[in-house]
């Protein structure tokens, strides 16, 4: 099969630190984080009481009163996120596709839980008042795959539509998936990435039964430290990010500016145990190697990795040995760093692939579910937003993003990796 080149020409994101891509990635390079104590239910009953909350958005901004209320919370930023990425793609979302044909547009903005608080409200309504008073979009509302099935609606989008879900790696599968859809023909355009809304009370007693999530909850700007050795858990956060991914040539017909291009993915599962990485790194180092091979680069030519650094005791210490295993000898001198640091873990997957608004760079990221790693190679083309010549960025890792940057200038330098995603270094185009 002869591969089509997929490019980036679009990115959106709802954040708990932006909800648009630049004030989010402002708030990224300067390292202000956006966790905070959770304000929107009573929490002092729960051993972790900070998140990532959305904050100013109004969903009126994008739909009616009327379409609101009839999806959930997740669904409304993942609508919001792809109409940044929609426009700044140059595509329409009024559904006039002039040239573009919507039968050659997909979908894949998928979510790891769906609509949370619905089935929460909904099974509150079962057990008070009975099953004569559920709620007819009760099952539309909280299924995963809704996102992708309305953004199709409202946008006319008629190609592959479908939804992944693989807990923390499911924006990556999605934007994964979605490059290979492309490259092989079965699409043109693909609006791909993950949506997530899951600070709830059902949400975060899971997790705080879990003991997975950070108790640092006098501290929340410095709860979330991945790689550090006073780490002691992630933190929640939640948002959307989506991308435009495209067929090269059927960009520059366009005129579509073109932010970067994908050039591998890869992906593996561990086989080893529910919530923790094999202890030897294998599956991650595996799909790393995977990504590189697709890509056809070297070890030595990645810059920078975005890991999924989840601030936990063991991710991010095999997560290390599997960055190791993947590179050998080049593992030394490369960077390596997250932003969940400042936007914790929000299982959007491509939040961070938002934030890859930088001149050419090379970077490999990971992004790990509960079995699965997924990896992805991007080159990032040209500068969209003036940075400092030197600077490294880093933040959450988790089932976010990371992005690190070292001496940024006019060569190929090293970017991080995006809701999971892996960038790699590739000519520009």
């Amino acid at each position: 099969m002869n591969k089509r080149r997929v490019v980036v020409t679009g990115c959106g994101v709802i954040s708990c630190v932006g909800n648009n891509v630049k004030t989010f990635w402002d708030a990224v390079v300067n390292g202000r984080c956006g966790l905070g104590p959770v304000t929107r239910f009573d929490v002092s009953d729960y051993r972790t009481r900070i998140a990532g909350e959305v904050k100013d958005f109004n969903v009126c901004d994008y739909l009616s009163f009327k379409e609101s209320k009839r999806m959930d919370l997740f669904c409304h930023y993942a609508i919001a996120a792809a109409d940044e990425a929609m426009k700044q793609a140059g595509l329409p979302v009024n559904g006039e596709w002039g040239n573009v044909d919507p039968d050659r547009v997909g979908v894949l903005v998928s979510s790891g839980i769906g609509g949370l608080e619905t089935i929460t409200d909904q099974a509150r309504t079962l057990f008070e008042k009975g099953p004569g008073r559920i709620s007819p979009l009760m099952i539309p509302m909280m299924i995963s795959d809704i996102s992708s099935g309305n953004i199709s609606i409202r946008y006319g989008a008629r190609g592959p539509n479908m939804a992944i879900v693989t807990a923390c790696a499911t924006g990556c599968h999605s934007i994964g998936e979605s490059y290979w859809m492309v490259a092989r023909d079965d699409a043109d355009v693909m609006i791909c990435g993950g949506a997530e809304a899951s600070i709830s009370k059902l949400g975060i007693a899971g997790f705080c039964a879990e003991k997975a999530m950070s108790t640092r909850n006098d501290d929340p700007l410095h709860a979330s430290r991945p790689f550090d050795k006073d780490r002691d858990g992630f933190v929640m956060s939640e948002g959307s990010g989506v991308l435009i991914l495209e067929e090269l040539e059927h960009a520059k017909k366009r005129g579509a500016t073109i932010l970067a291009e994908v050039i591998g993915y890869g992906l593996s599962g561990d086989g080893y145990h529910i919530t923790s990485p094999a202890p030897d790194g294998n599956g991650g180092a595996r799909a790393m190697k995977m990504a590189m091979k697709h890509a056809g680069i070297t070890p030595d030519k990645i810059d920078y990795i975005n890991a999924h650094g989840t601030s936990t005791e063991l991710n991010d210490k095999f997560e290390t040995l599997a960055i190791k295993g993947a590179l050998g000898d080049a593992a030394k001198s490369v960077a390596v760093s997250s932003t969940k640091g400042v936007t914790a873990a929000s299982a959007l997957a491509a939040l961070q692939e938002a934030s890859g608004k930088v001149s050419r760079a090379s970077t490999i990221g990971s992004h790990r579910a509960y079995k699965d790693v997924v990896f992805f190679v991007i080159e990032l083309i040209r500068q969209f937003y003036a940075m400092p010549r030197q600077f490294r960025i880093t933040g959450n890792m988790g089932v976010q993003k990371f992005i690190s940057f070292s001496n940024m200038g006019m060569q190929p330098q090293s970017m991080g990796m995006i809701g999971g995603v892996d960038l790699g270094i590739r000519t520009p185009i």
